[in-house]
């Protein structure tokens, strides 16, 4: 019986450098020819380091941590943000999921518009919502609170249906050709499954939703991000700085405690 000869190891070595040196060489003109575009200056670049660096240590040092408790609320509003943002996002996401997901929703066009619209809320950056929601509601909380439940329910969705169709397949067949009904089906054979999935996306998801929740108190959407928006404007470097400093705690802490809750309920 005739057998294909195997290339040789010379050969498949050679076009796999072939292959390196080439998206070497892409990623090398994109870099260059995005540099030159934008016609960038490295000498006034590198030259602007210790400049930074003195303004920096000469207007925002040392933070200013006096006025902190006046700071409580909005610091408390950011968390809450975050918290109401998540829980409303991922019971939407879920239902939504399922509607995206081939595995449990076989009508073709539903899937394509649920699609459609998922993709705009998600490809929305959320600045760009916040700003349009404020011509509508005014500058407050509701405003950076629907901002931050349209930019999650774009990216929860979407993650949500890929991990239904990963754990989907022979399970909910078997079921099926059991006769379970569709709602049978979701209850007793998707969601048990799919609940370890949802707990990791969603902690991820709150992870993200604190940093997005301040980012969009810059904005005018209320949170810690506003306060730290006024006080650049007024000049306030040292309280600005406490304050991104309290940030910066605040993203470390919540992925400390999901990370601690993840190990727990696993």
């Amino acid at each position: 019986m005739y057998k294909e000869k195997e290339a040789p190891p010379i050969m498949l070595s050679e076009a796999k450098r072939w292959k390196t040196s080439m998206t070497v060489a892409l990623v090398a003109a994109a870099f260059l020819a995005a540099y030159l575009y934008l016609e960038i200056d490295s000498v006034v670049a590198l030259t602007s380091i210790p400049e930074f660096i003195a303004f920096f240590f000469g207007n925002f040092w040392p933070p200013e941590f006096g006025n902190t408790k006046h700071y409580l609320p909005l610091i408390i509003d950011t968390i809450f943000f975050a918290v109401i943002g998540t829980y409303i996002s991922a019971i939407l996401a879920f239902v939504f999921g399922i509607l995206l997901s081939d595995q449990t929703n076989k009508i073709g066009w539903l899937r394509f518009i649920v699609r459609l619209f998922l993709s705009f809320l998600r490809n929305v950056p959320i600045l760009v919502w916040a700003a349009l929601l404020i011509y509508i509601f005014g500058i407050g909380n509701m405003v950076g609170l629907i901002a931050l439940i349209f930019a999650t329910l774009g990216f929860l969705s979407r993650s949500y249906a890929e991990s239904i169709n990963e754990i989907a397949g022979s399970k909910l067949e078997a079921l099926r050709a059991s006769g379970a009904s569709y709602l049978q089906i979701i209850f007793h054979g998707l969601i048990p499954e799919f609940i370890p999935s949802w707990i990791n996306w969603t902690l991820f998801s709150f992870e993200i939703n604190i940093r997005a929740s301040a980012i969009l108190g810059m904005v005018g959407a209320g949170g810690i991000g506003i306060m730290i928006q006024t006080n650049m404007r007024l000049f306030k470097y040292q309280e600005a700085i406490s304050l991104i400093f309290i940030l910066v705690a605040m993203v470390l802490i919540t992925e400390f405690c999901t990370n601690k809750l993840r190990k727990f309920i696993y």
